[in-house]
């Protein structure tokens, strides 16, 4: 049998946590005080922008990307260009119809 791959402790401090937690927080409020602001079709961009950041602090700190393998890293970078691009196409559908 093949030697198992040494497992790389790592620990998050609890501050960091909590830190994390608190932004996430702060940028939810924000986004859901933009949807009462009137600014077009720039609203459903900035809240997308928002989104983004989220689910990254979400997989960079919560879901330990930050300590994977570069090929999770590039993986996770594929599939969110991907949604981009297909979001971005559904944009520019709705806008020039």
């Amino acid at each position: 049998m093949e030697a198992k791959e040494e497992e790389k402790l790592h620990i998050v401090s609890y501050r960091t946590n909590i830190l994390i937690m608190l932004v996430l927080i702060v940028l939810a409020l924000i986004s859901v005080a933009l949807t009462r602001i009137y600014l077009g079709t720039l609203t459903v961009a900035l809240a997308l922008i928002i989104a983004v950041i989220k689910s990254s602090l979400v997989l960079r700190y919560f879901m330990h990307l930050k300590f994977e393998s570069r090929m999770f890293t590039i993986a996770v970078i594929s599939v969110t260009l991907l949604i981009a691009s297909v979001i971005i196409i559904t944009f520019l559908d709705y806008l020039y119809r």
